[in-house]
């Protein structure tokens, strides 16, 4: 399998010359926070610490963490680090809270975002000579743009197509040749779905690539996508806080995505303590922005739960590699006492035959106790026949009691029964709070 970089001297460099630019550059950024970040310098000294009391990266740890509602406290522009005449670029993301996170660009900030999505389009396969169809919608959110600059840096070819409008997407693929596609996992499919009801087959179009993100998918998602399409389907990883797509993604072994350490430093920690857990061991990703101009961020919380491999991967690249999210600390349910994600039942589904990539979790109370309820849509031929739906019920049953320990209450639906998204899937709906 043939292997590319966009900058091998940094994918490939050697652990202590990682950790040497690490070190220097972690001591910049955190007199950058205390000199012009008020957020900051309070932080700090209300932990008793000063910027030269930073000397190696075990120091990173007497850090404070920052988390999502500093920067809505902080709205729109307290957490920058640079006057607003030198930011170029605004994006933010819209919370439940109504107060949206918002982050900026300088022209530096910009030109690193350039490079970072480039490397992670490069190490997924992507060259010079393809055509890429972003089906990210531009806007607010960072990763229509993110992966349009990475696209371009490179010299491939870009079809802005944004999302919405599945028919067009899939003309555009026919007719401009699109080698590589760009959106969710789920929008992939329903684009999939749109085209057989058609008549057209995605497997004998020019299609080749596809990167897909910005929601968690499981490996299951990923075998259904490439054979569907005919593709090598590649996982990245990023959020609008950090700097959106670009800080990881999977190479073509697809065996975990590489961080871009030399512009940032992730932390594994125990999500209920806070304690630094050892390499290997899963928990709550945290990240230290090195580089970044207009809004560093220091020990930044994701609430996005992994684990972290520092071995060198078989593509050559020494990058650490962080496994695919497996969910967020914040969206664990927990029924019955078991801790359980929505990653998991997406598993459980996608494991029975007769199971279409469709579903809806529901949590809800029955008297005192909280219920699940899952909704999943089936193949046509299951619902027409009694035999079909009995025997897919107790084989869905079966595979939720070996990955959950219990067994949810299942509601089997038709095609197109629910409601389909263009963006981020909606995976679950909790009424308790209305309930309870």
């Amino acid at each position: 399998m043939k292997v590319k970089y966009f900058n091998k001297k940094l994918e490939c460099a050697e652990r202590n010359t990682l950790e040497k630019l690490q070190i220097d550059r972690l001591k910049l950024i955190i007199h950058r926070v205390y000199e012009n970040v008020p957020f900051y310098r309070k932080k700090f000294k209300q932990l008793g610490i000063k910027p030269e009391d930073i000397k190696d990266l075990k120091d990173l740890k007497k850090l404070p963490f920052t988390v999502k509602d500093d920067l809505r406290k902080s709205f729109p522009y307290k957490l920058f680090a640079t006057p607003l005449k030198n930011v170029v670029r605004i994006h933010a993301s819209s919370g439940t809270t109504g107060i949206p996170t918002v982050v900026g660009y300088t022209k530096k900030d910009i030109t690193l975002w350039s490079e970072l999505t480039a490397r992670v389009l490069k190490a997924g396969g992507l060259s010079c000579n393809d055509i890429v169809q972003i089906s990210f919608g531009y806007g607010l959110f960072t990763g229509a743009f993110g992966m349009h600059y990475g696209a371009e840096r490179i010299g491939a070819t870009v079809i802005p197509i944004s999302t919405g409008n599945t028919l067009r997407q899939i003309s555009t693929i026919q007719n401009f040749g699109t080698t590589a596609l760009i959106c969710t996992p789920s929008y992939a499919l329903q684009i999939y779905d749109t085209a057989k009801e058609h008549g057209i087959d995605p497997r004998e179009t020019s299609l080749k690539l596809g990167f897909f993100g910005a929601e968690p998918w499981t490996e299951t998602m990923r075998k259904e996508i490439e054979e569907k399409f005919g593709i090598l389907a590649t996982d990245n990883y990023g959020l609008s806080e950090i700097i959106g797509p670009g800080f990881s993604g999977e190479c073509v072994y697809k065996n975990g995505l590489h961080i871009a350490e030399d512009h940032f430093i992730p932390e594994i920690i125990n999500p209920e303590t806070g304690e630094v857990l050892e390499p290997g061991q899963r928990g709550e990703l945290v990240i230290t922005t090195l580089t970044k101009e207009a809004i560093p961020l220091i020990r930044y919380r994701t609430r996005d739960l992994t684990k972290l491999n520092y071995e060198k991967c078989e593509c050559g690249r020494t990058l650490v590699r962080m496994e695919k999210v497996k969910g967020r600390s914040d969206d664990m349910l927990i029924i019955k006492g078991v801790n359980v994600f929505p990653t998991q039942i997406e598993t459980a589904l996608l494991s029975v035959k007769g199971t279409l990539p469709y579903y809806l979790i529901i949590v809800d109370k029955k008297g005192r106790l909280d219920s699940l309820e899952v909704q999943t849509e089936v193949e046509r031929e299951v619902i027409f026949s009694e035999e079909a739906k009995k025997t897919l019920l107790i084989n869905l049953k079966n595979e939720f009691l070996k990955i959950l320990g219990f067994v949810p209450d299942i509601t089997i639906l038709p095609p197109n029964t629910l409601k389909r998204s263009e963006g981020k899937a909606v995976r679950v709906i909790d009424k308790r709070q209305f309930n309870g």
